[in-house]
């Protein structure tokens, strides 16, 4: 496989993970392991919700991507700093390892793009 074809799967997996943050968040499936960590939806743990679902959606399927995987980065540079880096200096002490990565996952996307498996790349064949 080539480097395009890997960029698409990692675009893929890293939106449907995203995906899921938001759907549990919003609509409690599948339901949390401890149903008291679910934010409520009028919170800034409750628009980040929004934020990975419509985002993880775009991203998976690869429509706005660069845009959208921008805006889920951002997001979780936002939630690290607010909701993990005040517990604990480490990552793996304050539980915000997942937050980083997705934010730098995300960041790369939007700066190569979605591969060549998404809605964009089959919008721009047609124009041509």
């Amino acid at each position: 496989m080539n480097s395009a074809v890997m960029l698409a799967v990692l675009r893929i997996v890293s939106g449907l993970l995203f995906f899921e943050h938001g759907l549990q968040k919003l609509a409690g499936f599948p339901v949390a392991v401890d149903p008291s960590r679910v934010p409520p939806l009028n919170s800034l743990p409750g628009y980040a919700g929004y934020v990975e679902l419509v985002c993880g959606l775009l991203i998976t399927i690869g429509l706005f991507t660069r845009p959208a995987a921008f805006l889920a980065s951002g997001t979780m540079a936002v939630a690290y700093w607010y909701a993990h880096a005040p517990q604990d200096l480490f990552p793996v002490n304050n539980m915000g390892d997942a937050a980083i990565l997705y934010c730098f996952v995300f960041l790369y996307i939007a700066a190569a793009g979605p591969g060549p498996w998404s809605l964009d790349a089959l919008l721009r064949r047609r124009r041509r």
